[in-house]
């Protein structure tokens, strides 16, 4: 797999493809969206909401949440905020969502499976890891917009004049449900 996406670069390159999507670091519109990794999203979400390449800032994990107040999620949106000039966060879940209902036993049980050392969870757990809320997953889609937006506006670094707002986006057809 990884031959075939690299012949791909180099042919990409070669026949200056990228001109077409040339663009600042800047985003045009101020923008961040914080998402959601799916593959269902990758060109559904920038055609439903209307955005091109150079738009916004997009930052995606596992179901589109902050799992910490200090992680690299918030770091990345202050630096969209401080240094790139984004004046609006969208937070965006969606229907179907693989972390939904996602259980951290079982988790640590496949973990297991594939090698992973009893010996080596419980060395992180001593040294601090918790493991019930790293990879907790969540029971709606609305209520894992309503900690992560609750979070960005309560949250101590992040500038009051930022608008945060949070949606609930239909994995099929790409309809926006806002979240209050």
């Amino acid at each position: 797999m990884i031959e075939e996406i690299l012949d791909y670069n180099k042919n990409f390159v070669e026949e200056k493809k990228y001109e077409a999507y040339k663009t600042t670091k800047y985003p045009d519109k101020k923008l961040a969206i914080l998402t959601c990794m799916d593959t269902r999203l990758i060109e559904l979400l920038p055609a439903a909401l209307g955005i091109r390449n150079g738009d916004a800032k997009i930052i995606k994990n596992a179901g589109g949440v902050i799992s910490h107040p200090y992680g690299s999620v918030v770091r990345s949106l202050l630096v969209a905020i401080l240094e790139l000039g984004v004046d609006t966060v969208m937070v965006i879940a969606h229907t179907d969502c693989g972390v939904q209902q996602m259980d951290s036993g079982r988790m640590l049980a496949e973990l297991k499976v594939r090698g992973v050392s009893e010996e080596t969870l419980e060395g992180l757990h001593r040294d601090g890891v918790d493991y019930s809320s790293w990879l907790r997953g969540f029971s709606s889609p609305e209520e894992s917009v309503r900690e992560s937006v609750a979070c960005l506006k309560e949250h101590p670094l992040i500038p009051k004049d930022v608008v945060i707002c949070g949606f609930v986006m239909d994995s099929v057809t790409g309809e926006l449900a806002e979240v209050r």
